[in-house]
């Protein structure tokens, strides 16, 4: 079922060429769906974790994570906290430079749980991108102090210790972060 605007329904394609709002919508299963407007913890985890990412992998062209990057496949259109691309499946343009529209699953999708987000909604993303080919989500819980890693035919993770090491897709080569470390940039 496709959503309404000013009357009439939308079909990916006619919601892809709506403006975009702010904060991002997404097209989830023929409805769209605001996303909520990052509060404090959201936003100062996702300002932590891009360049975590990046610092591991950016260098060596291995990967790249990018903030609230819109990803349209499978007839969705989502836009993650986080999208984190393996080097080789970065969309270039005809130049060699990034593209600005990104067709694919990202390798690593990271969201940050708002107070007024539906955790169901985002999981669902989440096993949506797993079934694309993407090789890890992560949904963080700041309020719980938890990380559920998910990961395709594998039972999901639950990390809420402090000194749980997290998973993280191979490419992160060897990169460990705890549950501690991550939930105490809050307090820096």
């Amino acid at each position: 079922m496709a959503q309404k605007i000013h009357g009439k329904v939308l079909t990916l394609t006619e919601f892809l060429q709506q403006p975009e709002t702010t904060p991002a919508s997404e097209y989830l299963d023929g409805q769209i769906i605001q996303k909520p407007m990052p509060q404090g913890r959201h936003s100062l985890l996702q300002g932590e974790l891009v360049p975590f990412i990046n610092g591991a992998v950016k260098r060596q062209r291995i990967a790249r994570a990018l903030p609230e990057l819109r990803c349209t496949f499978g007839d969705r259109s989502v836009v993650p906290d986080i999208a984190v691309f393996r080097w080789e499946q970065l969309p270039r343009d005809k130049n060699g430079e990034i593209a600005n529209i990104f067709s694919l699953a990202p390798d690593w999708t990271i969201e940050i749980l708002s107070p007024s987000q539906s955790q169901t909604k985002v999981t669902k993303n989440i096993v949506h991108c797993l079934k694309y080919g993407t090789q890890m989500g992560w949904l963080i819980d700041s309020h719980e102090r938890t990380i559920f890693v998910y990961q395709p035919r594998q039972e999901m993770a639950v990390f809420d210790q402090s000194n749980d090491s997290l998973l993280m897709p191979d490419f992160m080569d060897g990169r460990a972060l705890t549950i501690g470390e991550l939930f105490g940039w809050l307090s820096e």
